[in-house]
């Protein structure tokens, strides 16, 4: 299981930066990110779906009526990520957010782990576990200071929006782990995934509209074709991306642990982002990736494998 879990999550995360790229070409085609979002959930259903039918899977959804409720909304976590990230990056800036959505992601994973919340197995309290989260928050902080400066300075002032980001970031292993229960419930990861898509997509489509009736004007003016055309071939692979990751993440918790999973998730989100910053990557600005950030994504991968392999 390791063998195919690790590396399976390495490049999970790593298509999240593939996910950011084409969310950026779709935003600036359609302008709106509420549009782009529910358009790429609505291309990631669709795929499932399409997979699940390949499978023979697809029957499975038969069994949702007889499922717990609150086993089929693992979906809305992915809304309010998404809604989280559109209202902090102009506020707390892309590199703090993310730096606190790790630390979220993280504190969330060692509790689910620790305390075997939510069905998740409880694995015993270990130095190794310990000191590999307290490595990976400690590697996100460098990354983050890599590229801000001054941390304390980002931060002031702002308790409110780092509370939202810290709770943006735990959600996202938390829905793997309720995506988990309703592999159980259903057997067949190819249709969870599509249910997961399915609600996040109803979810984005109602923050759209909640969006455009608070400024009583079009949250964005209707997509030209003529600029969706003009959009990069890949502008659509969002969805996929996403579709992998989410996949992957809730397939992974119950074979490698939730610290693991989403540990390496961050690991390869993180490396692949230095390299789309270094060169510019996805028609993405191109950025400095200064020593202290390097340092950091080398910090973060250590705690990675010392909670994974000690």
């Amino acid at each position: 299981m390791d063998a195919f879990f690790i590396p399976a999550s390495l490049v999970a995360g790593g298509l999240l930066a593939v996910q950011a790229g084409a969310n950026a070409q779709l935003s600036k085609a359609t302008g709106s990110p509420f549009t782009a979002t529910t358009l790429q959930l609505s291309v990631g259903t669709l795929a499932l779906l399409a997979v699940a039918l390949a499978t023979g899977t697809l029957t499975a959804l038969a069994g949702l009526p007889g499922v717990p409720w609150w086993h089929v909304i693992g979906g809305t976590a992915s809304a309010f990520y998404v809604v989280s990230t559109i209202t902090l990056f102009p506020r707390l800036g892309a590199v703090v957010a993310v730096g606190l959505f790790i630390a979220g992601q993280m504190l969330a994973s060692f509790a689910l782990d620790t305390f075997g919340l939510l069905g998740v197995a409880p694995k015993a309290l270990t130095p190794a576990m310990a000191g590999g989260t307290l490595a990976v928050l400690l590697g996100a902080g460098a990354i983050v200071a890599g590229q801000v400066g001054s941390l304390r300075q980002a931060l002031a002032g702002k308790t409110g929006w780092i509370v939202l980001a810290l709770l943006a970031g735990a959600v996202l292993p938390v829905q793997g782990v309720v995506n988990g229960l309703l592999r159980q419930d259903l057997g067949a990861p190819f249709a969870v995934g599509a249910v997961s898509f399915f609600v996040a997509t109803l979810a984005m489509a109602l923050a759209l509209l909640l969006v455009t009736l608070c400024r009583r004007a079009p949250a964005a003016p209707a997509p030209q074709g003529t600029a969706l055309r003009g959009m990069p071939w890949w502008g659509w692979l969002g969805g996929f991306a996403g579709a992998a990751y989410v996949t992957t993440v809730f397939t992974a918790i119950p074979a490698i642990g939730a610290a693991a999973a989403v540990g390496l998730t961050v690991a390869g989100q993180q490396v692949a982002s230095v390299f789309v910053d270094r060169y510019g990557w996805l028609r993405l600005p191109q950025r400095p990736v200064s020593g202290l950030r390097m340092a950091g994504v080398a910090v973060l991968l250590l705690g990675v494998a010392i909670i994974k392999l000690l």
